[in-house]
């Protein structure tokens, strides 16, 4: 595994040839050794967020099972499914985690006094900016890397995405350790390992946001994003698709 280099990955000077070579070796490396990399170069200024998806689940098994204590955390929007909320209590209770809640201040009704009702069919990119794009980046403001469960294989927008990147929005280290995993590798390790998970996905959620962006989908369909955002010409929500969040402030 490659070691730290007196290239100051701290300071954000992370060059392109060093994030190439950095990605080649991990690309046979495997989630877990990412994760090591991760921690052993960042510590506790390493988090790990989630949506409590497939991937999510497998993450938080993983840094539990190497004994990697990092901040874990989720986004909440005031718009979850309750049984996403009840998946988040199960998940605590079982690997005697506390998984912190990052929120906007911003509640329901101020923001239909603010932007008109329904902010998420009339504008969601701006629905999304303000419930998830914001209070990520106010969270990450004093984080140097993020773990998320992007993998390539979920959809076309992220099938570039690679194990270490920089993301300039947060201004942090992204880390992917899932990234050229496929979707039945995830549901098989979760299966063999008997994880929690949402129990949506088995009514025909492959992909679970928030109640009115999310809908039930038809089987046979192969992308593992489908059914966020029906209808609409968003596939994002911001947070890993900057150009979606329309430069609004």
């Amino acid at each position: 595994m490659m070691q730290y280099e007196d290239q100051n990955i701290f300071n954000q000077k992370l060059t392109d040839d060093f994030l190439d070579r950095l990605n080649s070796e991990l690309e046979a490396a495997g989630p877990s050794q990412v994760l090591f990399w991760g921690y052993h170069t960042f510590g506790t200024d390493m988090v790990l967020g989630t949506g409590f998806g497939p991937s999510g689940m497998f993450l938080i098994y993983r840094l539990w099972e190497m004994g990697i204590k990092i901040p874990i955390f989720y986004l909440d929007t005031h718009l979850l499914f309750d049984e996403t909320y009840a998946l988040k209590e199960r998940i605590e209770k079982r690997f005697n985690l506390t998984i912190t809640r990052v929120s906007t201040d911003l509640s329901l009704g101020q923001q239909a006094e603010r932007f008109g009702q329904e902010l998420w069919k009339t504008d969601p990119n701006r629905c999304c900016h303000l419930r998830k794009v914001l209070p990520l980046r106010n969270y990450l403001s004093e984080k140097k890397a993020w773990i998320t469960g992007l993998r390539r294989a979920q959809s076309k927008d992220r099938r570039n995405t690679q194990f270490v990147e920089w993301d300039p929005e947060n201004e942090v280290v992204k880390i992917n350790p899932l990234a050229n995993w496929t979707g039945r590798e995830v549901w098989n390790y979760i299966e063999s390992k008997e994880l929690p998970y949402n129990p949506l996905h088995d009514e025909g959620y492959p992909s679970i946001g928030c109640i009115p962006c999310t809908s039930v989908v038809d089987a046979e369909s192969k992308d593992e994003r489908r059914g966020r955002w029906k209808g609409l010409d968003k596939t994002e929500c911001g947070i890993h698709h900057p150009t979606q969040k329309n430069n609004i402030e």
